[in-house]
């Protein structure tokens, strides 16, 4: 993998990392959040895609109309497209629900831009995984599709996110980073 990147293979002024870490929390959440914070992270995912959709289109053009790779990550952005034009919902689950949606294509767009530069994002560090470079899955979305990669230092280590609840500190407020592996075998 070479060190240096042009323009459009550069993560966005969102991290990738970051954004894709804040998506699968906001989806793995099992509590119903209050409309503050589901507004907040709507507005985060919805910022994002707008930034991230052109840089993928971009990578998708420079491979040719016959790539499939770029043909998925084309469709995948019409689809945060469609999805950002959606209304916000005047119910709360209804707002859930869309930032949700949000959620989804955020994660989906994060491994096609993976896809398509070639650079794989550490999860926890933000830093990129080089060739050959040991890695360990991260986790698993309910659905059972990979969360994405961490180095083996970073594994094990804390990492802040945000509060579920406005305003409210609690333990929830720091995750350890498990490898799905060790959870698997903890599981047994």
């Amino acid at each position: 993998m070479n060190a240096t990147h042009d323009e459009t293979e550069r993560p966005t002024t969102h991290s990738l990392g970051t954004m894709r870490a804040e998506a699968t929390w906001f989806l793995d959440q099992h509590h119903l959040l209050g409309r503050n914070s589901v507004r907040q992270f709507g507005e985060d995912f919805r910022r994002f895609l707008e930034e991230v959709i052109p840089r993928i289109e971009q990578l998708a053009a420079r491979r040719g109309g016959y790539d499939v790779p770029a043909q998925v990550a084309l469709a995948a952005g019409e689809e945060a497209r469609r999805r950002l034009a959606e209304p916000e919902a005047v119910e709360l689950n209804g707002e859930v629900a869309r930032a949700s949606r949000l959620a989804r294509s955020t994660v989906a767009l994060c491994d096609h831009h993976e896809a398509l530069t070639g650079t794989l994002m550490c999860l926890v560090c933000d830093q990129v995984i080089t060739d050959g470079e040991v890695s360990l899955p991260y986790g698993q979305f309910r659905s059972g599709e990979s969360a994405g990669r961490v180095h083996p230092r970073c594994a094990g280590t804390l990492r802040r996110r945000r509060s579920a609840v406005a305003g409210q500190q609690d333990s929830s407020m720091y995750s350890r980073v498990v490898p799905s592996a060790e959870r698997n075998s903890k599981a047994r």
